[in-house]
């Protein structure tokens, strides 16, 4: 079976809960991660703080998640982990190749995401008509820029 996109390597981990400060405590004191950049999004009710482990094209984002309200969906501090990302050669191959296949999206389709990629989202949950899903688990499919492309290619070429 071909595929016409390949999953390069892990872009993110997402980490959420009631009270970031608390995560912080552990990612950034603690384990000596660097925040590198905050979002806030009414429509994603989340403020996020992005930080990073390595460098370069091989850098993973680890992002500390807080809801703006507790009471509002998305609820990005219910599911601890809340997502992984992925970094994908070829975004719109990879959603039109997965969705023939029974591979159900969140909604919202491709779009901007936090770290300036295009991103969406494969579906915790499975449906009849999308009989194939994260079985519980949230996962964020990112555009890789050329620069992690030809990275990872290098890198595949040595071994």
């Amino acid at each position: 079976m071909m595929r016409p996109f390949k999953v390069l390597g892990i872009q993110q981990i997402a980490i959420g809960g009631t009270d970031k400060t608390r995560l912080q405590k552990l990612w950034v004191e603690m384990l000596g991660l660097e925040v590198t950049g905050n979002f806030v999004s009414e429509r994603e009710n989340v403020d996020e703080d992005i930080c990073a482990i390595g460098s370069g094209p091989f850098k993973v984002e680890v992002d500390l998640m807080q809801p703006l309200d507790v009471e509002k969906k998305p609820a990005v501090h219910t599911t601890p982990l809340n997502h992984v990302g992925l970094w994908i050669d070829d975004l719109p191959a990879a959603v039109e190749w997965l969705s023939a296949r029974g591979v159900r999206f969140a909604p919202g389709g491709v779009r901007r995401g936090a770290a300036g990629f295009d991103i969406c989202f494969l579906h915790p949950k499975a449906n009849e008509e999308f009989p194939i899903a994260g079985e519980g688990v949230l996962i964020e499919l990112v555009q890789a820029p050329t620069e992690v492309i030809t990275a990872f290619a290098r890198l595949q070429a040595q071994h």
